[in-house]
């Protein structure tokens, strides 16, 4: 699995979402990277880690990724949120979480509202067979749909999709699956280390009330909504998001209370 690191300071591992890969945290790491030494994964069948042995499962590369770096704050974006999520509560070497646009369970149950309904990332599989190029356009640009800086977002998510090649077909279909299934919801009241969530207000995707519902449910705990940003609030809005972790960073690595 490819991890690069770089700056210097608190070490944070940073995890993509779905068919992306570590490089699209470019614009956030260059503005991090005096406060922060700054893991970017890859996580299997994508960017650099295009043909893994291992498999896209959250228990084996969560402690694949924590192998291989120092104790840590986790962030996860989106499907990344995942295996950050699956760390923070498992293993002793994450020191705090950041929910980046991301949830416990991504998809709609009785008692869980705020998320998509169940089928959508079916879906997504099943025109991932017919049309894989316009599969993933479509999927990132859902990303930026509603954002302020929709536009541009967009723009740079396209030029990113394909800069480490592309991903493995198989390790999409793993992606969507955990998308679908999972459901990390009962990890939350046990978490040991603070946690931050940052969430788009104008997000399709993640609907930040599912974020500040299941932030709520853990100790330590800060909910962030950023006003007009959707699903990649660290593309449109570096300032905010690099302010918002370097104070969590502060207060996490201090044994301070979460504001």
């Amino acid at each position: 699995m490819h991890i690069e690191t770089l700056g210097s300071g608190p070490d944070l591992v940073l995890i993509h979402g779905w068919a992306l890969h570590g490089g699209v945290f470019a614009p956030l790491a260059q503005r991090l990277a005096a406060d922060f030494r700054l893991h970017l994964v890859d996580l299997p069948g994508h960017g650099y880690s295009r043909d893994p042995q291992q498999p896209l499962d959250l228990a084996a590369v969560a402690s694949e990724i924590a192998s291989r770096t120092p104790p840590a704050i986790w962030l996860g974006w989106s499907l990344g949120g995942l295996f950050a999520l699956r760390a923070a509560a498992t293993l002793p070497t994450v020191r705090g979480l950041v929910m980046l646009a991301a949830t416990p369970r991504f998809v709609r149950a009785p008692d869980w509202p705020h998320a998509v309904e169940p089928d959508v990332f079916t879906r997504f599989g099943e025109d991932l067979a017919r049309d894989y190029a316009g599969t993933l356009d479509r999927f990132i640009a859902l990303d930026t749909l509603g954002s302020e800086h929709g536009r541009a977002e967009l723009k740079a998510l396209r030029a990113l999709l394909h800069a480490r090649g592309e991903p493995d077909p198989a390790a999409l279909r793993a992606g969507l699956a955990l998308l679908e299934s999972s459901d990390l919801r009962r990890a939350l009241p046990g978490l040991r280390v603070p946690s931050l969530w940052l969430g788009g207000r104008r997000d399709r995707l993640v609907d930040p009330r599912g974020m500040a519902t299941a932030a709520a449910r853990a100790p330590q705990s800060r909910f962030v909504e950023v006003a007009g940003a959707a699903h990649a609030p660290f593309l449109g809005h570096i300032e905010l998001v690099a302010t918002e972790l370097t104070s969590f960073a502060d207060n996490a690595l201090s044994g301070s209370t979460v504001p």
